[in-house]
């Protein structure tokens, strides 16, 4: 019986150590850097020594060179942002647990000396967990779906950092388009409001009108502190985001948003393309699988907690001088009288379901976000275009037409200004209209392929422990 227990013990370390994993290169980069690639076309880095650093900020520097676009500020982020970085770090930590969870558990080595009348006894004990080792390749099993969804969250995280930039992005352009065109107004407005005052003190200009020019320079006034404060903080959100600081922080903009594209994209099917690429749905697959895998490795241990194999070797020495040997073995295991693994099997089935209907609802939602977020695409694409081909040549040509009006002097200046402040308002409607379709475009985009902001932790999986086969062990 002892020999059986050797060639078992032998063939269970042999089926440990095939399983056992090593630390990759890039701990688990390389699927990020792949599905990164794939989604936004994008490069990432984990940053780990002096010449990577050194490479980033050489690509930084290069980008930062020339004025950003929306894409060469999002790679920035990427290659720059700490925050990011620290994300991959977690991905490194994950590979630890991988690591960990693979390797078969260390025996446990014990030596003991009793003496006493002459009389001595030595005795020399290896412990080894054959339940934990029995069910290694199994838990090791469960670990790389754990790795994988790291690999998932480290992506997920990647996307929602381009997804911010971009937002960001385009709010500070659009920022800087509205505080440009007010300028110019306020310049204008004053230039009223002076001749307003002057044509009061000839009699030329009544109180009523006066003011009324007046406030128009007041309120123009104000909204450029507005729209310069708000362009300022964009500005802000944007170098945060992008991880810069110091040196970095006087990188150029456009001065105004570009052209809307000829034509909106068609997305015929949407919805199928959300459910197929959205990386929190693939979180969550994961860790449905990793929780089934755990639940049938819980009913399969749910009798036996603890099984210990001791191997044992004893030296006696008898009050005579005579000494004499033994050998053989222990076996240790729990008998399951008060708890025979209910608890725990339960424990593995509620948190199976629980996940199940997690991810059940998670695509329902993922469905409706894409059918809404392509509903705000159209609707704001229509909105700017009409801005685009409507609104602002016909108010081109009622300013030209006054124009020609007040030279033949069919008009006077106030109805000329007034006119001038009626397109002032389609000018800053047009620019918010084209600020809300990139802005709508960066969520289609993130409805597609993830990275949103957590929605109450919905998206975030479900986490358990491993489902050891004994409490504490795994090792």
């Amino acid at each position: 019986m002892t020999r059986h227990f050797a060639r078992s013990l032998l063939v269970l370390a042999a089926l440990s150590v095939s399983g056992c994993a090593a630390f990759s290169p890039d701990s688990g980069m390389n699927a990020v850097s792949e599905l990164t690639s794939q989604t936004i076309n994008k490069d990432v880095a984990f940053v780990r020594t002096a010449e990577g650093a050194g490479a980033v900020d050489a690509r930084v520097h290069q980008l930062l060179a020339r004025t950003l676009s929306v894409e060469s500020a999002v790679q920035i982020a990427l290659l720059n942002n700490k925050g990011l970085q620290a994300a991959y770090n977690e991905l490194a930590l994950a590979e630890t647990d991988l690591i960990e969870q693979s390797l078969p558990p260390n025996p446990v080595f014990s030596v003991s000396r009793i003496t006493g009348n002459g009389a001595s006894e030595i005795e020399r004990q290896v412990v080894g967990d054959i339940l934990a080792l029995a069910t290694l390749p199994f838990r090791s099993d469960i670990a790389r779906e754990r790795f994988r969804q790291a690999q998932l969250r480290a992506a997920l995280a990647t996307l929602r950092l381009a997804a911010e930039v971009r937002r960001a992005y385009w709010r500070s352009v659009a920022g800087n388009e509205m505080v440009a065109l007010l300028t110019d107004a306020k310049a204008t407005a004053e230039s009223t409001a002076q001749l307003a005052v002057k044509l009061g003190e000839t009699g030329s200009l009544n109180k009523l009108d006066q003011a009324r020019e007046q406030v128009f320079y007041a309120e123009t006034t104000a909204d450029l502190a507005t729209a310069r404060q708000m362009a300022a903080s964009a500005r802000e959100r944007l170098a945060r985001l992008m991880g810069l600081w110091d040196g970095g922080l006087d990188f150029r903009l456009p001065n105004q948003l570009p052209p809307l594209p000829r034509r909106p994209q068609a997305l015929p099917g949407i919805e199928a393309d959300a459910v197929a690429h959205r990386i929190d749905l693939q979180i969550a697959r994961l860790e449905l699988n990793a929780l089934a895998k755990a639940l049938d490795l819980t009913e399969a241990t749910r009798f036996v907690t603890l099984l210990d194999l001791a191997g044992i070797a004893r030296r006696t020495q008898d009050p005579e001088g005579t000494p004499f040997r033994e050998r053989g073995f222990d076996v240790q295991f729990q008998i399951p009288i008060f708890d025979g693994g209910e608890v725990r099997v339960r424990q593995a089935a509620e948190t199976y379901n629980l996940a199940f209907n997690r991810l059940t609802e998670r695509a329902v939602n993922v469905r409706s976000e894409a059918r809404d977020a392509y509903r705000v695409y159209r609707s704001t694409y229509d909105i700017a275009s009409h801005y685009q081909r409507e609104i602002i040549p016909l108010r081109k040509i009622i300013t030209e037409e006054m124009q020609l009006r007040f030279s033949s002097m069919q008009v006077d200046i106030f109805a000329l200004l007034t006119e001038a402040r009626q397109r002032l308002a389609s000018l800053r409607g047009a620019i918010d209209a084209r600020q809300k379709f990139f802005l709508a475009q960066a969520d289609l985009q993130t409805a597609v392929n993830g990275g949103g902001a957590p929605a109450g932790g919905a998206d975030t999986s479900t986490t358990i422990a491993a489902a050891a086969p004994a409490d504490g062990g795994g090792h």
